[in-house]
């Protein structure tokens, strides 16, 4: 793995990307700001251990996604690239009744970026009462000393989407950035 491209298959280097998922929240496709297909998965629900594949847009595999344990409930996932044991990025969760906070971390455990949700009530409600769940949620990304530099936001719409934005990352490669934070809506099941 290098710096300059974390991800052979795929490129990541925009700022703008759509994620759209199925009505079924199995399937997902990522756009850039183009409206080019760059990424697509299909998760499997109730694995034993949690662990999916992203394809890039000719199906083959760019990087797995896959969790520290069994029933991962809070705790770490690690990026890595497809065939490979290259370690993209660890990301951490920290999910309370009021907030989710993931710690996307370097393969050397630095700290990168911050992803957090934003509607705490809204979240804790969600929690409880399942039927708020078509209320998207939306998270703010900020870098080690709390810059912000990024958003995930969920849009009003009948298929599941949601934009991300990743803007300069600082020293963290914007690549792994926006890879982990796709894979961190697909693990939210947004």
């Amino acid at each position: 793995m290098t710096d300059t491209d974390p991800i052979a298959n795929v490129d990541l280097t925009g700022s703008d990307y759509v994620i759209k998922r199925s009505l079924f929240r199995t399937e997902f496709r990522v756009y850039d700001d183009s409206g080019t297909l760059v990424l697509k998965t299909r998760r499997k629900r109730f694995e034993m251990r949690e662990t999916f594949p992203l394809l890039d847009s000719s199906g083959r595999p760019a990087y797995d996604v896959e969790a520290g344990s069994v029933f991962e409930f809070a705790g770490d996932y690690t990026l890595t690239e497809a065939g490979t044991d290259d370690v993209i990025a660890v990301l951490e969760r920290d999910c309370t009744s009021f907030k989710h906070v993931w710690r996307v971390r370097s393969p050397d455990g630095d700290l990168w970026a911050v992803i957090e949700s934003q509607r705490t009530l809204l979240d804790a409600a969600r929690n409880v009462v399942e039927v708020i769940g078509w209320r998207p949620r939306e998270y703010t990304i900020t870098g080690p000393n709390g810059e912000a530099f990024g958003r995930l936001e969920g849009r009003f719409s009948l298929w599941d989407t949601h934009d991300l934005h990743v803007g300069d990352s600082g020293d963290a490669p914007k690549e792994s950035l926006v890879a982990a934070a796709i894979a961190i809506d697909a693990l939210e099941g947004n």
